[in-house]
């Protein structure tokens, strides 16, 4: 159990703080499956025949962040995991928890890269809590996503053959509630399509032995490849995670942290240069904070020391691993698997993406399908089947190719500045312009690699180059981004790697007319798709445009082990920090759900897109201006996604001419209206350990979320609050003093009246309907801590 801390004004003695502490709970009685295969030995761990390769998995007693799995002594012997469907878990003796982990895999049919799976918590007093694991599957295409434990392959055919995806198993902490004594736990249930594997599962249990004083331990202690200029020096950020695992229920001004403290690293070398400060910290909560340091080598171990306002050491853990900041990346996977988001992606919170290419001139698509595939769609199938097929023929006839379309984008009506003036307006803090999509038309410079480009043909103009230029001078704070794909549908030297939907060689001509194979036009002799066009366009994106995100699409083929090598090392000889999507086919640093969001907060950095359009990111002149997302649309996804630790890329369809319509500007600006008086609960926060959101709303009312800063706690309402109250049926961060004001567009933040009830901790917030009735889209409520002062 955690070590109690004595806090004392005056010379506070340093205590050591124990490791964080963790208990298994036994999951051999529930085995039921095998996962792994080994030397000879069969398994059938997916139902289809399909397992592990066990030689490539660890063995026996396994920790990672902190916490203590088990895992076979051997593997190909026997059932080494459930399948989980409902079984319940219970545990030794009724115990308060602070936190739950697990090993696990997801086995989906088709493509499911994530699927939700809910366990259910059964408390002594027969209430129930359910918390939700966004489930990886064991391997995923296109999206990378690799877990804690991976095997370069999987055996199929019960060990006869393999399939050469990267396999994974993952591990999932989650806050658990402690309010109350925990009984049992019910695994999810088996989906259609979808079964959910656990290895070992352990639980952190809260410390009761004691009342009237925080009990603190470390969490982790994560030395990172984020870096900041300190004093002209690159400074390291170590991101700590402090927890007070006293019960939630035992939530008090005593028992809690409620001034300025800081977190330092020392070790053999190392210089805290910026200490992390921790102002607020309840029972049953944890808060992360970014300590910056220089001079940490790898291997060595380094000390987390906790100060109070005056100085004074009040608690220290020792142990923890270094790893140097990195100088220089090596076109390796374990050199780059090391990056990840830089600060100010994590703060960004807000881009916005744009789909502009020759599809933008026929910009059309059926119902739920994407415009800016209409080549792919007007080839496959080429006959009535196909909507678009039957469009194209109704609207152009026989003889119009999709490259006839080049000359018609033109461009003639692209301003820059208007665009990134609407951008920054709309609250972004990013842009992502596709350079390239799967048509193979670039909007860049692509040198000798192909003449098929806006530079060439259509607006003869480097729209990039034009719209990179003008951001930089004209708005500096917004950072750029580059989508590229990597296929091409119809590039014939992309035959030898063609796969799926992305066959390459020249596409047929739809209508059985001549030509019987249509022109690529600017094709041009090139050796290999990948060395002379592919990674060269790259790189070009990366060293001469200079972009801070490149979000790579669909995968296959690559050399991205070269690239992010390359884009990395630019970067940090021009003093910047990048970052490279999950689509790239190599080492991603954050996951990218389209048209789709996470229920519950990820830990890892994640991205969620989506067009304007319901269904289309490319301009669909089928889409009704009435079918847009709208200000309250864009700003709760917004929120939803920031509360779970993810960032919103919304795309953009402009015409052909370079024209934004309307119905998007419009909507665009009216959700930078709410971000100019309530943007601080979105930009620059955390998400909050302990939920999201709201776990018990009233029936038919859509949870508020929450949002944290070293200062403020934020519950953004989705729905206006009615008799004059907003009621979040859950403890909250908060302590008797601490400020609650509406964010309002005029600007007035007067105190409001709150209370908690003391039997469940429920927050009560009294506002009037006049204050409610000035806002739009969704309801922020910023509450500032009061803090002691030592």
């Amino acid at each position: 159990m955690a070590l109690l801390l004595l806090f004392s004004t005056l010379n506070a003695a340093a205590i050591d703080l124990p490791e964080f502490p963790s208990t298994l709970l036994s999951l051999d009685p529930f085995f039921d499956n095998q996962a792994a295969s080994v030397n000879g030995s069969t398994a059938d761990f997916d139902g289809s025949g399909n397992s592990f390769d066990g030689q490539f998995l660890p063995v026996g007693s396994y920790l990672y962040d902190g916490i203590t799995y088990e895992l076979p002594a051997s593997w190909g012997t026997g059932n080494d995991n459930v399948v989980a469907n409902n079984q319940t878990i219970a545990l030794p003796e009724s115990i308060f928890v602070h936190e739950l982990h697990a090993l696990y895999s997801g086995d989906s049919s088709g493509d499911a890269t994530f699927t939700a799976d809910n366990f259910i918590l059964n408390f002594v007093d027969n209430s129930t809590q359910t918390l939700t694991l966004e489930a990886s599957n064991w391997w995923g295409w296109p999206l990378l996503n690799l877990g804690i434990i991976q095997t370069p392959y999987s055996l199929e055919g019960n060990g006869t053959g393999k399939n050469l995806n990267t396999t994974s198993i993952f591990q999932w902490s989650t806050a658990v509630s402690s309010e109350k004594q925990l009984a049992s736990i019910t695994l999810p249930q088996v989906n259609p399509g979808h079964r959910l594997h656990l290895f070992s599962m352990a639980i952190t249990p809260s410390n009761t032995s004691v009342n009237n004083v925080p009990a603190l331990a470390i969490r982790r202690a994560r030395f990172t490849s984020r870096w900041e200029i300190v004093n002209g020096t690159r400074a390291q950020a170590v991101q700590v995670t402090i927890a007070n695992l006293l019960p939630n229920s035992m939530s008090s001004l005593n028992t809690s942290l409620n001034s300025k403290h800081t977190a330092e690293i020392s070790g053999p070398g190392i210089t805290t240069v910026t200490p992390g400060i921790l102002n607020r910290l309840v029972p049953g909560d944890q808060a992360r904070v970014d300590v910056l340091i220089t001079g940490s080598t790898t291997g060595s171990n380094a000390t987390v020391v906790i100060k109070d306002s005056a100085g004074n050491v009040i608690g220290q853990s020792s142990g923890w691993t270094t790893t140097a900041l990195i100088e220089e990346y090596t076109a390796d996977a374990a050199s780059l698997n090391a990056h990840e988001t830089p600060t100010w992606w994590n703060k960004a919170k807000y881009g916005i993406f744009i789909h502009w290419g020759v599809y933008s001139y026929p910009a059309w698509a059926p119902p739920a399908e994407y415009a800016e595939w209409y080549d792919y769609y007007l080839h496959n199938p080429p006959n009535s089947s196909s909507p678009t097929w039957v469009h194209h023929l109704e609207t152009y006839g026989p003889n119009v190719l999709y490259d006839d379309f080049i000359s018609n984008f033109t461009a003639s009506k692209f301003n820059a500045s208007a665009w990134v003036d609407l951008f920054d307006r709309a609250g972004a803090r990013y842009f992502v312009q596709v350079t390239k999509h799967h048509d193979g038309f670039a909007l860049f410079d692509a040198g000798n690699t192909t003449n098929r480009s806006a530079v060439v043909f259509g607006p003869k103009r480097d729209l990039l180059k034009e719209l990179f230029d003008t951001a930089a001078s004209e708005k500096p704070h917004l950072h750029r981004g580059t989508y590229y794909s990597l296929p091409e549908w119809f590039n014939p030297d992309y035959a030898k790697y063609g796969f799926g939907q992305w066959p390459g060689g020249l596409a047929r001509n739809p209508f059985n007319t001549t030509p019987t194979f249509e022109p690529y036009t600017g094709h041009l002799n090139i050796t290999d798709y990948i060395e002379d066009l592919q990674l060269p366009q790259m790189l070009t994106l990366a060293t001469q445009y200079d972009t801070e995100i490149m979000w790579c699409d669909i995968g296959g083929a690559n050399k991205t082990l070269d690239f992010a090598a390359a884009f990395y090392n630019h970067a940090l000889a021009s003093g910047y920090q990048v970052t490279l999507n999950d689509r790239c086919g190599a080492v991603p640093d954050f996951t990218t759900p389209e048209y789709a969001t996470f229920n519950a907060i990820q830990t890892n950095s994640w991205e969620s897109s989506e067009g304007m359009d319901p269904f289309s990111y490319g301009l669909n002149t089928a889409t009704n201006a009435s079918e847009y997302k709208n200000g309250t649309t864009i700003i709760q996804t917004l929120v939803d996604i920031v509360s779970k630790n993810g960032n919103f890329l919304l795309d953009i369809g402009p015409t052909a001419e370079g024209e934004i319509i309307e119905a998007m500007s419009t909507n665009l600006l009216a959700a930078g209206s709410w971000l100019d008086y309530a943007g601080e609960c979105v930009y620059d926060t955390e998400y909050w350990f302990q939920g999201s959101q709201d776990p018990n709303p009233l029936d038919g009312t859509n949870p508020a979320r929450f949002t944290t800063t070293p200062t403020t706690f934020c519950i953004v309402a989705f729905d206006e609050p009615t008799d004059e109250q907003l009621i979040i049926h859950q403890r909250l961060p908060l302590l008797p003093g601490d400020e609650i004001t509406l964010l309002t567009p005029n600007g007035s933040h007067s105190s409001l009246p709150w209370s908690t009830e003391s039997s469940t901790g429920n927050l009560i917030v009294n506002v009037s309907e006049s204050g409610v009735s000035e806002v739009q889209y969704a309801w922020a409520f910023r509450a500032t801590y009061t803090l002691n002062e030592d």
